[in-house]
């Protein structure tokens, strides 16, 4: 079959008008389980449930990807699919396909920001459709469309989740044999001694990897700072949001202590966030993530600010399938993102609905240089996958 969104002749940027949005809720193989602070996120023997979208305009057509997390934020798959039907949808139908500052802006008046940015996961699964639309019908990828690609490949982090100490080295083991040479360990899963004890249990096992952890929230400033000191002894590089995303003023005492960096990565929904961090001087590092924050126009504008504020970036995902995968990749290369980065989706789940798709080889990811995302999406496939979320 002819790869979805391929035509024999470059259509013309500027005549493409979006005329229909669709939604699958597809239920992805699951290959591990895995945790994060706030509950599980994937569980081995259970479909993963990912909202693909399909965006059209005159022919040509552009896929992405929403990954439901409401241990992690408070989008499920329900509400991205009635949020993309019923509001964005509708919001940027007869609008032309180029205007992605018109999509943000018609996106805002459609749900509102609030205090935060308003359906980031829906708004960004549409805002990357859009965007491999466009490669699409340009014929070039998105570096090329961007004119920005300072790196064609990417570490990734092999990630260590829900173990005990003494199952930690099974997890590293199998992250070394798959080539992985970098590890990121997630810890407000237990009680301090124990997240102690798994981070060192890594580094036992892995003792000249770079290592860095996320506490996705779990602790407050005075054990944030406990926690600090005994990971530094550990050699970890970066402490990734140890305390609540809106706790702007412990994460300031938290920078001026602790012995680590201190990375952002809730914290930073709208680039907006990243510039109230910077005036506090409240940032050590920055973390890019697509979905996070509405999709890729936003998230070039925040690592856009982050270069220009002086802000060191970082990378991660949302446990994604190869849509959200090679998104990611094209942002972090666009702006030569040179740590290890937490795309994990690979380790996690499967993505049987991909064609010609993401390379990934010893732990390293090669962004993709097909046009757009550089995915082929076989719909036939997808519809065999969809599930109806709202029965």
């Amino acid at each position: 079959m002819e790869p979805t969104g391929a035509s024999s002749q470059p259509a013309a940027l500027a005549s493409l008008v979006i005329d229909r949005v669709e939604t699958f809720a597809v239920a992805l193989p699951t290959h591990r389980s895995f945790g994060v602070s706030g509950g599980a996120v994937a569980v081995a023997g259970l479909p993963s449930i990912r909202v693909l979208v399909k965006v059209s305009a005159d022919g040509v057509h552009g896929w992405g990807e929403a990954t439901p997390i409401p241990a992690w934020t408070y989008e499920t798959s329900e509400s991205i699919v009635t949020t993309i039907d019923r509001y964005l949808a509708p919001a940027i139908t007869g609008r032309p396909a180029w205007d992605l500052d018109g999509v943000d802006r018609a996106f805002d008046r459609a749900v509102n920001r609030g205090f935060s940015i308003g359906a980031p996961l829906a708004k960004s699964a549409v805002d990357v459709a859009l965007h491999d639309l466009l490669g699409r019908a340009a014929g070039v990828p998105l570096g090329v469309l961007w004119g920005q690609r300072r790196v064609e490949s990417l570490r990734l982090g092999w990630i260590v989740s829900g173990q005990t100490p003494s199952q930690v080295g099974e997890s590293v083991a199998e992250g070394l044999a798959l080539g992985y040479q970098a590890f990121k360990v997630k810890i407000g899963l237990h009680d301090e001694e124990t997240d102690l004890a798994v981070v060192a249990a890594v580094r036992e096992h892995a003792p000249t990897a770079p290592l860095w952890v996320d506490a996705n929230q779990a602790y407050s400033v005075h054990s944030a700072l406990r926690v600090a000191r005994r990971l530094d002894e550990l050699g970890v590089t970066a402490f990734e949001q140890p305390l609540p995303a809106n706790d702007v003023a412990g994460l300031r005492r938290l920078r001026d202590t602790s012995p680590l960096p201190v990375a952002l990565d809730e914290s930073l929904r709208h680039p907006s966030d990243l510039a109230t961090f910077v005036r506090l001087e409240a940032v050590d590092v920055a973390i890019a993530k697509v979905q996070r924050s509405g999709g890729l126009t936003l998230s070039r504008r925040l690592c856009q600010l982050a270069e220009d504020s002086g802000v060191r970036l970082m990378g991660s995902g949302l446990t994604d399938s190869d849509l959200g995968l090679a998104a990611s990749l094209h942002l972090f290369a666009a702006h030569g993102i040179d740590t290890p980065v937490d795309l994990n989706g690979r380790q996690f789940i499967g993505s049987p609905y991909a064609g010609p798709t993401v390379t990934v080889d010893k732990g390293v990811a090669h962004v993709p240089t097909g046009p757009g995302l550089g995915v082929e999406v076989d719909e036939d496939v997808v519809r065999e996958l969809a599930v109806d979320v709202l029965a």
